[in-house]
């Protein structure tokens, strides 16, 4: 068990009175005007809020057992913020014509837009009825090769005007929406002699030129442009470490939590039950050997009935902006549990006495040794909340939608009113304890493997510079003047290192010699980095869109964490031309322009953690590279103990997750 120091000593809670603690309906206790006033000023505007919310609290009676609002009382889920209409340019907009793709939900952002792969990915996704976003650094350019593509019914293509290599052109508002990433952004490599503005030189692919670097230098653009890629996108599409909601690490945890959470108890309805949420410093110890001590929120105070009350809670502030949790799953907390019953709820709406989503879920004590650590992880996937109104379920409104729904803020409440009249069996009056080492919004095993939230397209090559024993003379001119080009394949590396370690679910497609001949010519795909030769940009633009793609969607979804090569079987000698295109498509069963290739069996079985990488002087070639660590695991929650909780009934008790 957690060893539960003296509250009175770490807090200013004050113990209830023996009437407090037992008094449901007798001797009411004094109500605390200023504590109450405090609460709301904390959450509220108090120009704006005091006076409506006085009205409503007593109008409408208690807090956790009142009526529910009426439908224009503002309570129905907010629509997801969208970017500032000054950052954006739309070119295309379809999307009254038709509901937005079940199989690409959401905005598709594309770096390097206006190179060769990266138009004809956009291209391919508007056909697809995508929503598309376009990050481009020239808007003229991107206007000339962009505006007026086909589309389908259903998509839109709008242009964010920003630069990788400036993080401060990269402002949030401009990738609200954002789903899924599609990298095509590289260093800028010309010609020594020129180069026309269609830059047909480099396009061809095949001739060698002299070669030199035309703009940014390659650690800007591929090494620090990915990682700022990587902070602005990494919590809108999802990766294992989840989005924050609470984070009890980091060297100004404490004040974090004291300026974004606050205590909501009963105090609101005129009861006396008092908590707080803080950091307990330095960490909350084992509960025995094998325990691990964690830094941790303490959610913790003192729950009484008194004055019909009956209920403690902490909430955050409103989230700005709030937190889009479309690409995640549900909610995940690590607990040491106290065998009590509390309510996650999550609020969608600004005003803070709306509508919010619930679930209960026991914090069941874990106990360590026995491979135990003494922590539960709970998962509360988003279809368990149910929405309610102080304490009663809405049965006319749906369940919280992830996709239509950012979080506003988010609480934590331990209450002696479950739902609908009924009574916490779990309740105890009195002290309580309960450390929170994180709260986030989760992606599950399954959604991973949907299909990869960043594709990047890198270079084949990338790893041999520094491979041992590799004669430079017979590799691709980019191996030889690696150094002559500001390292440029090292950089390339550097760059998908940084994809490999941010736990999002990635591909990284390294083509070989990149041509303009037409789609359809054999390909082989490969691990390891050993591949030579040429590969169409056709071929590899609808590559990087099936990767996107659930298997069941026609895509490659099951190709999560993969890295590897492709080139044709084509000769660089020989052209591959429309019409052997035609016959070679028509062979593997493709009917028309429209219809992709079936990648998944071109490609083969890849496999993930590949890089092919030299570590400590020793090449990995086509065994896992040993700094991969699979981020999702086998399946589910991580921690020793742990339990998920089931869909929400509407019309039924809330189901409670057990170990």
């Amino acid at each position: 068990m957690l060893a539960r120091p003296s509250l009175a000593a770490k807090t200013k809670i004050q113990r209830p009175t023996t009437t407090q603690q037992t008094n449901a309906g007798g001797d009411r206790q004094p109500w605390d005007l200023g504590r109450f006033a405090r609460t709301v000023v904390f959450f509220n505007d108090p120009a704006r809020a005091v006076s409506g919310f006085l009205q409503r609290m007593f109008g409408g009676g208690n807090a956790e057992g009142g009526r529910a609002p009426s439908a224009a009382s503002g309570a129905s889920g907010a629509a997801t913020p969208s970017a500032s209409a000054a950052a954006l340019i739309t070119l295309i907009d379809r999307t009254a014509e038709r509901p937005p793709s079940s199989l690409l939900p959401g905005v598709t952002l594309v770096t390097g837009a206006t190179g060769g792969v990266g138009r004809r990915v956009v291209s391919l996704l508007l056909a697809r009825g995508a929503r598309v976003r376009a990050l481009v650094r020239d808007v003229p350019k991107a206007r000339r090769l962009l505006d007026g593509l086909p589309s389908a019914p259903g998509a839109s293509l709008e242009l964010l005007p920003a630069d990788l290599t400036q993080p401060a052109t990269l402002a949030p508002a401009g990738f609200a929406g954002v789903r899924r990433v599609v990298s095509c952004a590289s260093t800028v490599v010309q010609p020594k002699e020129g180069d026309d503005e269609r830059r047909s030189k480099y396009m061809q692919g095949i001739a060698f030129f002299d070669p030199e670097i035309a703009s940014d230098a390659p650690v800007d653009v591929e090494l620090r442009g990915m990682q700022a890629l990587l902070e602005r996108v990494a919590p809108l599409v999802g990766g294992a470490g989840g989005l924050p909601l609470l984070d009890a690490e980091g060297p100004d945890a404490a004040a974090r939590l004291r300026e974004r959470w606050g205590a909501l108890d009963d105090i609101v309805m005129g009861g006396v039950s008092e908590s707080s949420l803080a950091l307990l410093s330095p960490s909350v110890p084992g509960a025995g050997p094998g325990a691990a001590a964690r830094p941790a929120a303490v959610f913790r105070g003192l729950v009484s009935t008194a004055n019909n009350g009956g209920f403690a809670s902490v909430r955050s502030r409103n989230f700005e902006p709030p937190c889009d949790v479309s690409a995640y799953d549900g909610v995940e907390l690590l607990v040491r549990g106290d065998g009590q019953r509390y309510k996650a709820i999550l609020r969608p709406d600004a005003p803070w006495d709306g509508v919010g989503y619930c679930c209960s879920f026991v914090a069941t004590e874990a106990r360590a040794g026995a491979g135990g650590d003494g922590w539960t992880t709970v998962r509360l996937p988003f279809a368990s909340f149910a929405p309610v109104f102080r304490a009663r379920r809405l049965a006319d409104k749906p369940a919280f939608d992830p996709s239509t729904q950012p979080i506003t803020s988010v609480q934590l409440m331990l209450s002696k009113f479950e739902y609908d009249g009924e009574l916490s069996p779990e309740f105890r009056e009195g002290a309580f304890e309960l450390p929170i080492a994180s709260m986030r919004a989760y992606t599950s095993t399954a959604s991973a493997d949907a299909g990869a939230r960043v594709v990047h397209v890198s270079s084949a090559g990338v790893t041999r510079p520094d491979r041992p024993g590799i004669d430079v003379d017979k590799e691709p001119p980019a191996v030889k003047l690696n150094d002559a080009l500001g390292g440029l394949l090292t950089y390339k590396l550097a760059g998908e290192q940084a994809i490999r370690a941010s736990g999002l679910p990635f591909a990284v497609v390294r083509p070989c010699a990149l041509t303009e001949e037409p789609r359809g010519m054999p390909v082989q795909a490969g691990q390891g980095d050993v591949l030579k030769g040429k590969i169409g940009r056709d071929d590899v633009a609808e590559l990087c869109v099936q990767l996107l793609l659930p298997s069941g969607g026609g895509g490659s979804g099951a190709l999560r964490d993969v890295t590897f090569e492709i080139k044709s079987e084509v000769p660089f000698s020989q052209p591959w031309t429309q019409e052997a295109s035609a016959e070679a498509l028509a062979a593997e069963g493709v009917a028309g322009a429209d219809q992709p290739r079936d990648w998944p069996r071109l490609l083969g079985g890849l496999r993930r953690g590949v890089t092919g990488r030299t570590v400590d002087g020793a090449y990995t070639g086509e065994g896992p590279d040993p700094s991969y660590v699979d981020p999702f695991g086998a399946d589910g929650p991580s921690s020793a103990s742990s339990f998920v909780v089931g869909p929400a009934p509407q019309a039924a008790r809330q189901p409670v997750g057990r170990v």
